[in-house]
């Protein structure tokens, strides 16, 4: 009770005392987690599940989809390596927002996964969402600046990093 009533709490199998406010510091950016990670694994199934993402042409292809947005992106010359093999680079994709997904939600090397989430983003604003107007009503630069609090801060609770990190500073 006088834990409660000083604002601590003991951590249950750790024995050491911890203030609320540093139990809430340290789970902050647990929400972010799961909504980025379950948000991308469920973006890369949804293309993996779905044939026709992957082809060259055609409604709902990756390939119509670029050259749609050929003229109107920040970067043309993107959108045109893309479209050099365009089922490949869908695969990329898909395959890539899963494992950051993954490594998002899991918390396994948390910021490299934010990293790529980050950089997954940034390629869609840049590319797909670049010319909605007024800027804010795209949702890529949304998550990209979503992306960036996990890139700084990694992932301190509920994580596969964490113990590894503890492990390390015990060796250290």
């Amino acid at each position: 009770m006088q834990d409660i009533q000083n604002y601590g709490t003991t951590v249950r199998g750790l024995g050491e005392p911890k203030k609320l406010k540093e139990l809430a510091r340290e789970h902050a950016l647990l929400p972010l987690r799961i909504f980025l990670g379950v948000t991308f694994i469920y973006a890369g199934l949804e293309k993996l599940m779905d044939s026709s993402f992957f082809r060259a042409s055609g409604a709902g292809s990756i390939g119509e989809t670029m050259h749609a947005v050929r003229d109107s992106s920040a970067i043309p010359a993107l959108v045109d390596l893309a479209l050099k093999n365009p089922g490949a680079f869908g695969y990329a994709i898909a395959i890539g927002e899963l494992a950051v997904g993954i490594g998002t939600l899991i918390g396994l090397w948390a910021r490299l996964a934010a990293l790529g989430g980050a950089l997954i983003s940034l390629s869609l604003w840049l590319t797909v969402s670049w010319q909605v107007d007024p800027y804010y009503f795209g949702n890529d630069l949304a998550y990209l600046m979503a992306w960036l609090p996990l890139l700084l801060g990694g992932a301190a609770a509920f994580s596969v990093d964490a113990p590894l990190a503890s492990r390390r500073r015990r060796i250290m």
